[in-house]
């Protein structure tokens, strides 16, 4: 299972990349495979507060709806629309064009209680 040494992991399988005071947040490549097909997204609308561990958007696969959990606090700023017309971008590149939203953080000292990627291999096995 790829899991990037570049990010940081909530137990809840998302992922952040943290670049200055902005975070890009999706699900991991174990999320989207337990998943399996992803057919919608619905993501949380620019200008949202999130709080760490509150829902933030859901994913619907073949197999079941999912809530997504913000893994910080933080104000979203973008949406990845091209998830609309194109939601198995979560199934091809979950770390790359299947990204969820961005968010700005409101308290960047959260990111280091996320796990760390050896922390994460550790949690899915």
């Amino acid at each position: 299972m790829n899991v990037p040494e570049d990010l940081r992991y909530a137990e809840t399988h998302e992922w952040i990349r943290v670049e200055g005071d902005t975070g890009t947040v999706g699900i991991t490549d174990h999320a989207q495979n337990e998943l399996t097909d992803i057919v919608y997204v619905d993501p949380p609308k620019a200008g949202t507060k999130l709080a760490a561990g509150q829902p933030a958007a859901v994913v619907e696969s073949v197999k079941a709806a999912s809530d997504i959990y913000s893994p910080v606090d933080g104000e979203v700023t973008e949406v990845n629309t091209s998830l609309a017309d194109n939601p198995s971008l979560v199934n091809t590149s979950p770390y790359g064009e299947g990204w969820l939203f961005k968010v700005r953080l409101t308290n960047p000292a959260q990111t280091a209680s996320l796990k760390s990627p050896a922390d994460y291999r550790a949690q899915i096995g």
